[in-house]
């Protein structure tokens, strides 16, 4: 199910500028543009994650994060035009879990929301080797095989794959894949994508009639069961 993050902003063009990009990105979203009613909608909503403002009328941000942190351990973003040491330390001391100064680039504040949802994600054993009809992905060998054949793969192709296969139907924007498989502080070309999938088409490509690896066109790329 898609992640809902709660924007509470009161300038309502950065709000509306969060709250497209965050649904282009395959979030669910909620807007509120003040501190009072960004604690109603986070009651009514159960948000996965909240972006708050600082500065607000009705409530500040400090004070809605006090209140977030009275009850419930959702992961908080605070967003603010302050830039100053001690206005950070006093909010991740009140139990934010990150801090991004405006302005900002769009493509920081997503890379900054997957990592803090990871962070939260309940510690798993996760498989290490996947197997569908023809095709053996194994990154503890990282060992791609195809009909059987052991293909050359550089790691980051593997990666890619093992990522797209590990969720089969889930479609994944470029931004996304960047993030979780190049990794938070990897802020290169999202045609880095399109070249890498491009090379496994080459190495799958009418290797099986049970699967392949498909382009959502205007969002991104899927590994989709037939």
């Amino acid at each position: 199910m898609p992640k809902t993050v709660l924007i509470i902003e009161d300038d309502k063009n950065i709000a509306e500028l969060l709250r497209l990009y965050l649904e282009k990105e395959g979030f669910e979203t909620a807007v509120a543009n003040d501190g009072g009613a960004g604690l109603r909608v986070f009651k009514e909503k159960e948000p996965n994650l909240v972006i708050l403002d600082v500065m607000m009328p009705v409530l500040d941000g400090w004070s809605v994060l006090k209140e977030i942190r009275s009850e419930s351990n959702t992961p908080v973003i605070m967003l603010t035009a302050k830039g100053e040491t001690m206005d950070k330390v006093s909010g991740l001391d009140l139990g934010a879990d990150d801090y991004i100064v405006k302005p900002f680039e769009m493509k920081e504040v997503l890379a900054r929301i997957n990592a803090v949802l990871r962070r939260y994600e309940p510690a798993e054993e996760k498989p290490r080797r996947l197997e569908f009809d023809k095709l053996i992905i194994d990154l503890d060998s990282f060992e791609l095989l195809v009909d059987g054949v052991k293909v050359d793969t550089p790691p980051k192709e593997m990666e890619l794959l093992f990522h797209l296969a590990s969720t089969p139907g889930r479609v994944y924007t470029r931004n996304q894949l960047l993030d979780e498989v190049w990794g938070f502080d990897y802020f290169g070309d999202s045609r880095t994508v399109d070249v890498h999938i491009k090379r496994l088409r080459e190495k799958l490509e009418g290797k099986s009639e049970k699967w392949n690896l498909k382009t959502v066109w205007g969002v991104g790329y899927k590994f989709e069961l037939l």
